[in-house]
Order: structure tokens, then C-alpha cells, then sequence
């Protein structure tokens, strides 16, 4: 790394609340009934806070949060040193911004994003640091051009750091997004990275800030194209069945979920992510030749969208 490329927090500090503005006015707007209520949040003995950002009950989006903190701490949780053991022992200092996105209408995807960056201090150490995040798609009834229209956004966004890094983060993505007691994706993928700090302080962010900006260029659209879709009372239950794997993933197996939870974080902040409604059904049937059939064998199977 070179001495002039350093990290600097204020900068990515500065970003991640312009993306959070950007997000919450763009969805807003989509929605175009109800606006973000803001909640903002300190930490116990000051170490951090946030600014909670929640749409409910609105006519397009059923529950949208995005959330932005910036929390330090003088010890790790072991969900972040297990693979880091060299982190043991330093202070450290975690931002980002994460949203889920939760439409009414069961044609609409629902979609997640998150970009966050991470620093660990030790006196007389060099920082150890890196950025992470991306973003995912969960259709409840599959659509081929949604599903294209979000890679080829996903593909542009990684486009100017290498040819490799698109695919290199949607097979991350693939295999980060997996129910593993369902042994099936949680949707259709999109981007996933972490512990990126090889390209240098400068290209990280940049990277980090180029994924972040691409979101709504991916959702939006789809958003549009679905929102006055028609959809049965079935269907809809479909959606709330199905949004039980999304509950099932998030208290399960995110890491980000567990971060929050073991680093003493705001649980209402943490668990915004969760659906407003879900219904959980006993060994439910899902009849061959489907539209709901499609979505696990075709849709959930993991394949080049672009």
C-alpha cells in the first residue's frame, strides 16, 4: 500500500450518508404515498450510532429500511476474529449503509444492498482495514428480463476495476446467499465481496462507492416494470411463505446480522431487515408445473444470467 493511499474515515463516512439520502429519495418518490420516517440512535458509553431510515405501509414498498451506522468498539466479537485472528485484541471501528427492500406486490423482487467499510487499530501497528458489501435479488415469481436487467447492472458496476471482478463476486455471491439446511439460493444473486483492501485505500473505495451508487439503477426499473402487475390472494400468500426463507437466512447465517447482534447493536435497527409479514406453513407442497415450481428449479438454480 502505498504511504499516501492512508485510509480515511471521515471520506467514507461522508459517502455512505450522501447513499443513504440518495436511496431513501429515490424510493420514496417510487412509492410516492408514504415518505422515510429517520430515527436516529447513540450507542451506549458513546461508541457510535446510527441514523434508522424506515418506509412502512406504503402503495408500492410494504416495509423499506435503510440503515446507516457507525459504531467502534475496544474488542472484536468472535464472529469477526474467527477468520481473523490477527484482529484479537485491537480497537476497531465499523460504518456502512444496509437496506432491504420489501414490496407489497409478489410480482416485485424483493432486494438487499450493503456496502460497509472496517478498521482495526493497534498502537504501533498499521491498520488492518477493508470494505465489503454488494447487493441480491429475491424474486417470488421469476422473470427472465429482471433478472438480466440486475446482472448486466451488477456486471457495469464492476466493469471498470477488471474483467474477472463480476464474476469473481456474483459465484461469492451465489455461494454466500445459500440456505444450507434448504440446500437452495436465497435468490437470484447479484454481487457479494469482502476483505477488500488489496488494490489500496483509493481503488477500494472507489469499488465500494461504484457498487453502492449502482443499486438503484438495478432495482428501480424493476420496480417500474412490476408495480401494477396484477396478483391473486394466492400469490400473494406464496410471497409470504416464501418470505420465511428470507427471515430463516437473515437470523441464521448473515454475518452482518450476527456482527450486530454480538457487538451489542441496536436490535430494532438489526432486525429491520426482517419481512412485516410472513407466514410460516408446515411442509407445504408446491405443485409440479407452476409458476412457483419455475422458481425453484429454474430461478434458484444458479446460472449466467448475462
Amino acid at each position: 500500500m502505498h504511504s499516501n493511499d492512508q485510509p480515511d474515515t471521515a471520506a467514507v463516512k461522508s459517502y455512505l450518508l450522501t447513499l443513504q439520502k440518495n436511496i431513501c429519495q429515490a424510493l420514496a418518490s417510487e412509492d410516492g404515498t408514504k415518505d422515510f420516517i429517520t430515527d436516529e440512535w447513540q450507542r451506549a458509553g458513546g461508541n457510535g450510532g446510527g441514523i434508522t431510515r424506515v418506509l412502512s405501509k406504503g402503495a408500492v414498498f410494504e416495509q423499506a429500511g435503510v440503515n446507516f451506522s457507525h459504531v467502534s468498539g475496544g474488542q472484536l466479537p468472535a464472529s469477526a476474529t474467527a477468520h481473523r485472528p490477527e484482529l484479537v485484541g485491537r480497537e476497531f471501528e465499523a460504518m456502512g449503509v444496509s437496506l432491504v427492500i420489501h414490496p407489497k406486490n409478489p410480482k416485485i423482487p424483493t432486494s438487499h444492498a450493503n456496502v460497509r467499510f472496517f478498521i482495526a487499530r493497534k498502537e504501533n501497528h498499521e491498520p488492518v482495514w477493508w470494505f465489503g458489501g454488494g447487493f441480491d435479488l429475491t424474486p417470488y415469481y421469476g422473470n427472465d428480463e429482471d433478472c438480466i436487467h440486475w446482472h448486466s447492472i451488477a456486471k457495469k458496476a464492476c466493469q471498470p476495476f477488471g474483467d474477472d471482478r463480476y464474476d469473481k463476486y456474483k459465484k461469492w455471491c451465489d455461494d454466500y446467499f445459500y440456505i444450507k439446511h434448504r440446500n437452495e439460493q436465497r435468490g437470484i444473486g447479484g454481487l457479494f465481496f469482502d476483505d477488500l483492501n488489496e488494490d489500496g485505500f483509493s481503488n477500494s473505495f472507489a469499488l465500494m462507492q461504484s457498487i453502492g451508487n449502482h443499486y438503484i439503477e438495478g432495482y428501480l426499473p424493476i420496480v417500474q416494470r412490476r408495480k401494477n402487475d396484477a396478483y391473486s390472494e394466492q400469490q400473494r400468500e406464496f410471497q409470504l411463505y416464501r418470505r420465511g426463507r428470507y427471515v430463516e437466512f437473515n437470523l441464521v447465517y448473515d454475518r452482518g446480522t450476527l456482527f450486530g447482534l454480538q457487538t451489542g447493536g441496536r436490535t430494532e435497527s438489526i432486525l429491520m431487515s426482517l419481512p412485516p409479514v410472513v407466514h410460516f406453513e408446515y411442509n407445504r407442497e408446491i405443485p409440479e408445473n407452476t409458476e412457483e415450481a419455475k422458481l425453484y428449479n429454474y430461478y434458484l438454480q444458479p446460472k449466467d444470467w448475462i
